[in-house]
């Protein structure tokens, strides 16, 4: 592919005509008007000035912008703007309209239909439809795209979508999928079974355009010559491992407008990120390319630290996993002489700070849907290193003697989250008077021990964050025969019934409730931090989405809430 390719957006008539009238409209103040017509805000600097430079990582391996290509390989510093989710998420985390203006659920439990906003467009003039939405399912599904994110389709609804899993698997064609366009604007999607929470999943509903599919396969946004854009921008300007521009999109009929006129990605190693933004080379930098020592400098200047917004993230738990199916963790008393020996509290102020994390004693995070936001589980695993002691002793380990040597493996941790695992284990050492070596596995390498059947992985750490906010996610991860050896038939039924119920979302609480104390009580793991994630802004970038404080006081680009784009400008001063 050509370097430093740019080219003149596609403009359609009927969006000339529309900025022709806004022209008219804005001819007092141009210069604070934008593409789109809408006018800037009192304290923003010119239109042509509304810029955000963004800094992207030179050593990831990363092959996409978009994520039904691949999830885990885009472009992470400038990714999913060429398209709108069906659903996005409010400050709240309530879903609301994105590109689906609408959407219900039948009598049966299974078919939902989302109705799609009208009049939305790609820059190339054409009308967005419900047919690129299924074009772009049916892609996911095919096993020859092999899709770095299909097992999440697996996991709607008591086995995914309608014939999901045998597509992937090769048995079916992909246009059996139960993704159906009942005309351009309406698109139907078929679960095997009822799923509650099929709105908020839709945060992950992005589409590519089936005709550029079509013309010239899933990665035609790589290169600006052919890359089509239904977002609220466009790519402009693509030079890999250098820079990336994408520039607002004059033919956006979405539900969220930008009022920046483009958007500059800057290559560099994550190691200058915070050194580029104290020289004003970039405008924001994200916490997980922060190191504790960046942390230190900014808990240590106030205007720093008061333009470190911090957020939930995906709700991100880090903890221990034990193969509870052989000895000794299929001891109860080991398995809670572990939890009681962990001292949260010193790991979060001496290894985190709490700028980044909480102590944790259960899987979800406080502001999570269901989660022990009152403290109503912390007694079942807090730090008491007597008690801890005296189950040890109870289930045959008097002051840790006879206890096997342990190894506990992490999957490929930084050295930061590594030192939080160790401290982990340090304090279950001293406490019990054992030894447990902690190692630092390839990533690939821990999955696979982890999956095996039987298990091969028997102490382990790891960290967890939400897929979908709803507690059938983060709760459903520890049903049996999934990732975790730990088994409990009541745990599974509440989990399996709950995320079935529809229309009842007190009952539901209720049963999620429940089944969380049934983990915690029953130490399928032990619980040591809630991560918090946040970024680092330039006091000159605003916009009330993500510099208010909602309801519980957090402010910051919270996730699934992707309208920020449409309020985020650069403002005068400081």
């Amino acid at each position: 592919m050509p370097n430093r390719i740019s080219r003149t957006p596609f403009r359609s008539f009927a969006v000339l005509g529309g900025l022709v009238l806004w022209g008219t409209l804005a001819v007092a103040n141009p210069q604070q008007t934008t593409i789109l017509g809408q006018a800037l805000p009192a304290d923003a600097v010119p239109y042509a000035q509304q810029v955000l430079r963004v800094p992207c990582n030179n050593s990831r391996n990363e092959v996409t912008f978009d994520h039904p290509i691949s999830v885990y390989q885009r472009y992470g510093c400038v990714q999913d703007f060429f398209s709108d989710t069906l659903v996005d998420l409010d400050p709240e985390y309530h879903p609301e309209p994105a590109a689906a203006e609408s959407w219900s659920v039948a009598e049966d439990g299974v078919t939902w239909t989302f109705r799609l906003r009208p009049g939305q467009m790609w820059n190339d003039g054409t009308q967005l439809t419900a047919h690129d939405y299924v074009a772009t399912f049916q892609l996911c599904a095919s096993p020859e795209h092999a899709w770095d994110f299909a097992w999440f389709y697996s996991f709607l609804g008591e086995g995914g979508l309608h014939n999901w899993d045998r597509i992937v698997a090769g048995e079916l064609p992909p246009d059996s999928l139960g993704v159906t366009a009942i005309d351009d604007l309406t698109l139907q999607l078929v679960t095997e079974g009822p799923f509650p929470a099929m709105p908020s999943a839709m945060k992950f509903g992005y589409t590519l355009q089936k005709r550029a599919l079509e013309e010239h396969g899933p990665y035609y946004n790589n290169d600006p010559a052919t890359s089509v854009s239904s977002g609220p921008f466009m790519l402009t300007e693509f030079d890999p491992g250098y820079r990336i521009v994408v520039s607002a999109n004059p033919d956006y009929r979405g539900y969220r407008p930008p009022l920046l006129s483009r958007i500059e990605g800057i290559y560099m190693s994550p190691a200058t990120y915070f050194l580029a933004f104290q020289r004003g080379e970039v405008d924001l930098v994200g916490h997980e390319e922060l190191t504790p020592a960046d942390f230190a400098t900014i808990e240590t200047d106030p205007q720093l630290s008061s333009n470190y917004l911090r957020h939930y993230g995906d709700f991100r738990t880090d903890y221990i996993l034990f193969d509870t199916h052989t000895p000794p963790f299929n001891d109860l008393n080991v398995r809670r002489a572990f939890a009681h020996a962990v001292d949260r509290e010193a790991i979060v102020a001496g290894v985190y700070s709490p700028i980044k994390a909480v102590p944790a004693h259960s899987m979800l995070m406080p502001g999570f849907p269901s989660a022990d936001s009152n403290g109503d589980l912390t007694d079942l695993q807090r730090f008491d290193c007597g008690l801890a002691r005296q189950y040890l002793a109870t289930a045959g380990y008097p002051g840790g003697a006879g206890f096997p040597p342990q190894e506990m493996w992490l999957r490929g941790e930084s050295p930061a989250t590594a030192a939080v695992y160790q401290a982990s284990a340090a304090s279950i050492s001293q406490c019990l008077g054992i030894r447990i070596q902690v190692s630092n596995k390839d990533s690939r390498v821990f999955m696979e021990a982890l999956h095996a059947e039987p298990t091969r992985l028997r102490l382990g750490a790891v960290s967890y964050g939400m897929d979908f906010l709803d507690p059938a996610n983060l709760l459903g991860i520890w049903m049996s025969g999934g990732r975790h050896a730990w088994r409990n038939e009541h745990f599974d039924r509440l989990v399996t019934d709950a995320g079935a119920i529809m229309g009842e979302p007190a009952q539901r609480d209720r049963m999620f409730r429940e089944a969380e104390r049934i983990l915690v009580e029953d130490v399928g793991g032990v619980f040591i931090a809630h991560r918090w994630a946040g970024d680092l802004f330039q006091p000159h970038v605003r916009g009330a989405s993500f510099r208010t404080p909602d309801s519980r006081g957090i402010a910051g680009r919270r996730w699934g809430d992707d309208s920020i784009w449409g309020d985020i400008y650069i403002g005068r001063g400081q």
